[in-house]
């Protein structure tokens, strides 16, 4: 049986789990370095910057989706844009993966949300399927950007070894 439940500061283990089981898929599993007091600090204080739910069969933990609001200028809307979306291998093809996803639509739907905005690594030929699936299109047009590391810390004129 299926449940899926809004994460606690208990859950911070578990998704640091789920997270690194994402990354082990993904073919990089060295590169989080993401604590447990990180997830705790920003996702469960006064102003979170995070949501996360929690996927559970039979009350054994099988999958999340961590997710945080955005915001579309153009349609004058939030959105909800899915950082990580992980079901445990032995769970699979149980429609876990699925039914996170619903779970996030009903909350899109429920606080007016424009869509659900998410990225997808393009060698994951059977995710994007099923994504495909689902409805959800590949906006090919655009390319994303990432400032980090020592290239943010010299844009903001600030020392490097602020940044994590």
């Amino acid at each position: 049986m299926l449940t899926i439940r809004q994460a606690t500061t208990g859950d911070a283990s578990l998704i640091l789990e789920f997270i690194r089981g994402l990354a082990e898929y993904e073919r990089a599993p060295n590169s989080v370095i993401a604590t447990e007091a990180d997830l705790i600090r920003d996702g469960f204080g006064a102003n979170p910057k995070y949501r996360c739910v929690i996927a559970e069969w039979d009350n054994q933990p099988a999958g999340f989706a961590f997710f945080f609001y955005n915001y579309s200028t153009w349609r004058g809307q939030p959105g909800l844009y899915l950082e990580d979306l992980f079901v445990l291998p032995e769970m699979r093809s149980k429609g876990i993966g699925k039914a996170l996803l619903q779970h996030l639509a009903q909350i899109a739907v429920k606080e007016n949300c424009y869509g659900i905005r998410w990225m997808v690594v393009e060698w994951n030929e059977p995710a994007i399927k099923f994504y495909e699936a689902l409805g959800a299109e590949t906006l090919g047009d655009w390319e994303t950007m990432l400032l980090r590391g020592p290239a943010l810390a010299r844009l903001a004129g600030v020392a490097e070894e602020v940044q994590k």
